[in-house]
């Protein structure tokens, strides 16, 4: 569950307990965004692709569950659980979820 701050300056949340894969492919719920920064949790089905794409800012991965494969510039990253990859902008990079797999993406 997401717990914003009465403030709105800090949010809260368990991200194994936000993972959703009750539809296939991906699913991105924000959890939080400021000028700078957007903060999502991806889940991915088991089984699904996203292919080779560059993002137009600076990205971080941190996986949270599961596991998969990045191919960043040709090389095969394995994605499991404490797994933290950062990408600057426009770098190519594809995805293939081995299982359920639900990363922080920033």
């Amino acid at each position: 569950m997401l717990h914003p701050s009465k403030n709105d300056a800090e949010v809260t949340a368990n991200l194994r307990e936000l993972a959703d894969y009750t539809k296939p492919g991906v699913t991105r719920k924000a959890l939080t965004k400021d000028e700078q920064n957007s903060f999502s949790l991806l889940c991915l089905t088991a089984g699904t692709k996203m292919p080779e794409h560059t993002a137009p800012r600076n990205i971080s991965v941190t996986v949270i569950e599961g596991r998969g494969v990045l191919i960043l510039q040709g090389r095969e990253i394995t994605l499991q659980p404490g797994v933290f990859v950062y990408l600057p902008a426009n770098t190519p990079h594809a995805l293939h979820a081995l299982e359920n797999l639900a990363f922080l993406h920033t």
